[in-house]
Formats: structure tokens, sequence, C-alpha cells
């Protein structure tokens, strides 16, 4: 993998991490039932774009953790803002327990990359290829 696409792998995970973070933002609206058309609207966006994401990711590199599946049953658990708005408070801090478990494992990957991408840029500097 060139520097150019570690460099770009970063970024998409950064970017992908902070969809993560949407996603978190809208669990939090459901449980407190403060959500109108236009907020449901978006998280339907937010989970398109993470699917979206997660395939473009792991077309790029091998992820082990977390897995497709994991997070297809989170995307899946949560169809709608007025589904998540509906369920009780034990389903939605499981959905927030899945949510951090996954949200971990991206900050993990995420670390991985700028270990290889600063080792790539220390080749550059020094004139190693």
């Amino acid at each position: 993998m060139t520097t150019k696409d570690i460099n770009q792998l970063v970024t998409q995970i950064e970017t992908h991490i902070e969809c993560w973070k949407q996603f978190n933002h809208f669990i939090s609206l459901a449980r407190a039932k403060k959500f109108g058309a236009a907020e449901e609207n978006h998280f339907l966006e937010i989970k398109s774009i993470i699917v979206q994401e997660l395939e473009l990711i792991f077309a790029a590199i091998e992820v082990g953790s977390p897995t497709r599946e994991q997070i297809h049953n989170l995307i899946g658990n949560a169809p709608s803002l007025r589904h998540l708005s509906e369920q009780g408070e034990g389903a939605i801090r499981g959905l927030e327990t899945e949510w951090h478990k996954i949200y971990i494992g991206w900050h993990a990957i995420l670390g991985q990359l700028k270990v290889k991408q600063r080792t790539e840029e220390g080749k550059a500097f020094w004139g190693k290829k």
C-alpha cells in the first residue's frame, strides 16, 4: 500500500468515524423523543453512508473487528428513530453498547493505519522506499 493509499484510507476512516458519532447522536434524540421528519431523514442518510463507506473500507483493507455482520446487525436493529423511541431503556442501552464496541474498533484500526502512515512518511523523509 502506497503512502497516498494510506493517507486516503486514514481520511476515509476518520470520516466514517464522524458518521458513527452522528449515529450515536441520533440514538440520544430517539431516547429523548426529540426528533422530527428532518432528523428521521438525516438518520437514514447517515445509515446509508455508514454501510456504503463500510464496503469501501473493507475492499481496501482486511478488517477483523468490527465485522461486517456486527455493523449490519446494529444498523438493522435501528430501522428508524421512531422505532428506537418506542424501545425500552434496556434495548437502547444494548444498542449503545454495541455502537461503542464498533466505535472503539474503528479507532483501533485508525491508530494502526496512522502507525503505517508515519512509518511510510519516515521512509520518504530518509529517502528510503
